[in-house]
């Protein structure tokens, strides 16, 4: 990374305070929060823990939307009513999140919006780079300074931002949703020019769209250009009458994406579907205006078709794309499949039949909001039923990010922190196949060695770049039973108990405990 002023000031503002007669730990960790350096969050005045039992409404809806309750997370939802608290998640624009945002500019200079700083906004009139190539004032066409860094490095950045994000943003269901839709359009950066053009999806794709319209975020990720490196749209073209097109990502796009595997579509369904995206390329790293997305008219089949039962009329050209999303948008495959995905999410492994319903419905009729979906979904009564509470098992990046947020930890989500979750095979982009890593617990039950490997090392402060204090933690809530009913959600079990006292390992037994793997 290269060395700016700004490391100089936030570094030496940090220095100086650290060495400051009276100083306090505090004080450095408000320093280093105002500079955007990474640290643990600041912690209400007054903790109060858990008092429930069982998990109550409250901490269902911290399990299931956020990444994990937060020291004092349980309290401000139950002083402000878990409704309001989903109402809040679901507009992420209304929420200050700048803590996080001064993070990830400190940090990561390569996931830049280029948008906003490389290639500030002007009007075509003033500026000539737009008058000459009117492609350019495209976020798809503003990727090339990509190229510019190592891929292993925009690999780390992008995994590192993800991991700090989950941990410290305040916009939890946002960046649950990111998640989620990382995982349903997969893309494995190892390809080819992916290994680029990966942080460019995640920034103008699915960050830009997680809480947005499906079909706004459906057509963004058609013309990605990691999607066209990665499913090979780059190179399905019909250019001779002979030309067979390509149909790896039309396959996908009604498979994964849209219907369904069991959605109704047919092979030639498929066929021609491609046949509607024929013609879209990415220039690669070798070209002028490299990761720039074009339309060429030459290698587009721009005869009619028909996709699932819908004429689609001759000479539409570049709008073939728009009206082959429009139509696998509206088909109710998509609310069932979309629906089936987001219960199994939320709610269960197995999804109640009455949720996906209620969910697909609200789907189909508020045109793919993905806000109102969610707002239905949450509203279902399987969601609130208290026998689906604490069910959900942790995929182990859920699980590492919850562990942190309940220790309170200061981490840098450096290299020690990501080979925990490639220990655990969970670490963000690295699922090689376009259907995401796996939502349901058989997936995951094999790791739970590393699972309490990982819940010592954390514990112990043996995680460099991380950094917990259990014992100052457990002075603020105020004892040992307040410390597991915060780290547990409910307070703890006699036998719970019983082992904590004799474990001598506190934290470490919290966070390696059945109680801790699930949400």
């Amino acid at each position: 990374m290269t060395l700016t002023r700004r490391h100089f000031v936030a570094g030496g503002a940090a220095a100086v305070l650290a060495g400051g007669s009276g100083c306090t730990k505090a004080d450095v960790a408000a320093a280093k929060r105002w500079f955007g350096k990474p640290a643990a969050p600041a912690l209400p005045k007054t903790l109060t823990p858990p008092a429930a039992a069982e998990i109550d409404w409250p901490m269902h809806v911290l399990n299931r939307l956020t990444f994990g309750a937060r020291p004092g997370d349980h309290a401000r939802v139950t002083a402000m009513g878990a409704e309001a608290f989903i109402a809040e998640q679901l507009a992420p624009a209304r929420i200050d999140d700048d803590a996080c945002a001064r993070v990830i500019r400190h940090e990561f200079e390569s996931l830049a919006d280029p948008e906003s700083t490389l290639f500030p906004r002007q009007d075509d009139a003033k500026d000539p780079l737009a008058q000459l190539f009117p492609a350019m004032k495209d976020k798809g066409a503003r990727v090339g300074h990509l190229y510019e860094y190592k891929e292993k490095v925009l690999l780390e950045d992008l995994t590192r931002a993800t991991l700090l994000r989950a941990v410290l943003s305040e916009r939890q269901l946002f960046e649950v949703m990111v998640q989620f839709w990382s995982d349903h359009f997969n893309i494995d950066p190892s390809k080819a020019d992916a290994k680029w053009l990966k942080a460019a999806d995640d920034r103008d794709v699915i960050r830009a769209h997680a809480l947005g319209r499906f079909r706004d975020l459906l057509r963004a990720s058609a013309v990605s250009p990691a999607m066209l490196w990665y499913l090979d749209g780059r190179v399905n073209r019909k250019g001779k009458p002979e030309d067979r097109p390509n149909e790896n990502y039309a396959r996908e796009l009604l498979e994964l994406h849209t219907l369904g595997v069991h959605g109704g579509y047919t092979q030639q369904d498929v066929i021609e579907t491609a046949r509607c995206l024929t013609g879209w390329t990415v220039r690669d790293r070798k070209k002028f205006f490299r990761g720039r997305v074009e339309f060429q008219p030459r290698q587009h089949d721009d005869g009619p078709k028909r996709v699932l039962g819908t004429e689609i009329p001759a000479g539409l050209g570049a709008r073939d794309l728009d009206r082959v999303l429009e139509i696998l948008t509206a088909h109710p495959a998509t609310a069932r499949h979309l629906a089936e995905k987001l219960c199994r999410r939320f709610i269960a492994d197995e999804p109640p039949a009455a949720a996906v319903a209620a969910t697909a419905s609200a789907f189909a009729q508020s045109g793919g909001s993905i806000p109102a979906t969610l707002r239905a979904l949450f509203a279902t009564p399987e969601f609130k039923a208290p026998e689906y509470r604490g069910t959900k098992f942790k995929r182990p990046f859920h699980f590492v990010v919850s562990a942190l947020r309940a220790a309170n930890a200061e981490t840098d989500a450096g290299k020690p922190v990501i080979d925990h979750l490639l220990r655990l095979g969970h670490a963000p982009f690295r699922y090689a196949t376009p259907d995401g890593y796996p939502e349901t617990a058989t997936h995951w039950r094999n790791g739970l060695l590393w699972r309490w490997n990982f819940a010592a090392a954390l514990a112990e402060n043996r995680i460099k770049g991380t950094r917990v204090e259990p014992a100052e933690l457990q002075r603020r809530l105020g004892g040992e039973a307040a410390l597991m009913a915060t780290v547990l959600g409910r307070t703890p079990t006699a036998a719970e108990r019983a082992a904590f006292a004799e474990s001598e390992a506190g934290l470490a037994l919290l966070v390696a405990s059945p109680g801790f793997q699930y949400a």
